[in-house]
């Protein structure tokens, strides 16, 4: 093989790899979670949450759900954690924020105090109100 086109083979393979290694880089790139801001929210109680959200929260309060609704002018993020044996269990919203792609949103449930006495079970189930966005959401 003479030099030239050994040399020509080599530039090709060079550039082949390059743009595996570019396009590799890209789909890196989209896949990232950039945070661009945390989003307010509130946490309602029972007696604001709208009628029609609160018929969807106790047709599914049996079996852990997750669920975002829409009433035209806020979003609504719910998290059930299904049926447990006692009460005194309490959800902390641990993060919400935006990126480009989606709203993520991270909750927590907190046991009972250990020296509590059990009473009868309970549905623990938060409702997160927040700004209307036109969002994939996801439930982390």
């Amino acid at each position: 093989m003479s030099k030239m086109r050994k040399l020509c083979r080599d530039c090709y393979i060079l550039l082949l790899v390059g743009c595996i290694f570019l396009l590799a880089g890209c789909a890196m790139k989209s896949s990232e979670k950039i945070r661009l801001r945390d989003l307010d929210f509130t946490v309602l109680s029972e007696d604001v949450i709208p009628k029609e959200l609160l018929d969807v929260i106790e047709e599914r309060k049996e079996e852990p759900f997750e669920l975002s609704f829409k009433d035209g002018k806020n979003l609504y993020l719910v998290v059930g954690y299904g049926k447990q044996e006692t009460g005194g269990y309490s959800i902390v919203v641990e993060d919400l924020y935006l990126t480009e792609e989606a709203i993520y949103v991270s909750t927590g449930l907190l046991g009972p105090d250990p020296g509590q006495k059990g009473t009868r079970e309970s549905y623990p189930v938060i409702v997160i109100k927040t700004e209307l966005l036109d969002k994939t959401i996801l439930f982390e």
